[in-house]
C-alpha cells in the first residue's frame, strides 16, 4: 500500500509504522484474549470496569486498578498505535490512486459488490475501535485531496472510487448505528463524552446476551 504512493517516503518512517501498527496489533490482542475469557465468565462489557459484579468482588481490591490499566492498555493506548499507522498507510495509498483518464475512474461490477462487506469492516472498526475522530479526520482529508487533485484534471481511479465511497457507507452506517442507539440509557451511561458511538460488543452484553439467556432458561 505505501509503495503505491507516488510520493516515496522515508525508510524510518516506513519502520516506525510498521513497528507501531505490530505492537498496538499484539497489545489489543492480548486485552482482547482477557476480555473474552472475562464475557464467559460473566463480565458485562456495557458496564465499566468497576461497575462489573465479577470486578467488584475481586481480592484484594488492587486486582481492580490491574483490570482498569489492562482496559486502557487495550481501548486506548493498543487502539491507537494500530490504527493511526493503519489510517495513515490507507490515505498515503489514497493519494496514488488518481488518473487523468475517465474511463479508468469506473469500479467493475465486482467491486461494487464488495463495497458492502467493506464498509461494514470499516464501520466495526470504527465502532468497536472507537476511531471516529481518526476515520472522520482520514474522510476529510481525502475529500480535500480529492478536490485538490480535481483541479489539476485528475480523477479517482477505480480503486480510489472504491475506498472513497467505502467510507462514505461507512458514515452512514455509523449514523444509522447512532440514531439507533440513541436513547438507549445505559449505553449512554458508559458512553458519556461529546461523541456518542457505542460499541457493537457492548450491544450485544446488553441486549443480545440476556435474549440468548432468556430463551436458554425457556
Amino acid at each position: 500500500l505505501i509503495e503505491r504512493s507516488p510520493k516515496t517516503l522515508p525508510r524510518s518512517m516506513v519502520y516506525v509504522s510498521i513497528i507501531m501498527f505490530v505492537m498496538g496489533a499484539s497489545i489489543h490482542l492480548v486485552g482482547d484474549s482477557v476480555n473474552h475469557r472475562l464475557i464467559f465468565s460473566g463480565y458485562q462489557h456495557h458496564l465499566s470496569v468497576r461497575e462489573n459484579p465479577i470486578i467488584k468482588n475481586l481480592k484484594p481490591e488492587t486486582l481492580i486498578d490491574s483490570f482498569e490499566l489492562l482496559y486502557y492498555y487495550d481501548e486506548y493506548l493498543g487502539h491507537s498505535m494500530w490504527y493511526i499507522p493503519f489510517f495513515l498507510i490507507l490515505f498515503i495509498y489514497f493519494t496514488g490512486c488518481f488518473t487523468p483518464v475517465e474511463e479508468e475512474s469506473r469500479m467493475p461490477v465486482a467491486a461494487l459488490l464488495l463495497m458492502g462487506p467493506s464498509s461494514l469492516y470499516y464501520w466495526y472498526l470504527v465502532t468497536e475501535g472507537q476511531i471516529f475522530i481518526l476515520y472522520i479526520f482520514t474522510f476529510f482529508a481525502m475529500m480535500a485531496l480529492v478536490m485538490h487533485q480535481k483541479r489539476k484534471g485528475l480523477v479517482l481511479d477505480s480503486n480510489g472510487l472504491f475506498l472513497f465511497y467505502s467510507f462514505i457507507i461507512t458514515l452512514l452506517l455509523i449514523a444509522v448505528w447512532v440514531v439507533w442507539l440513541w436513547n438507549d440509557k445505559i449505553l449512554r451511561k458508559k458512553y458519556p463524552g461529546v461523541i456518542y458511538i457505542p460499541e457493537p460488543w457492548a450491544f450485544y452484553t446488553l441486549h443480545m446476551n440476556n435474549l440468548h439467556a432468556a430463551k436458554e432458561s425457556l
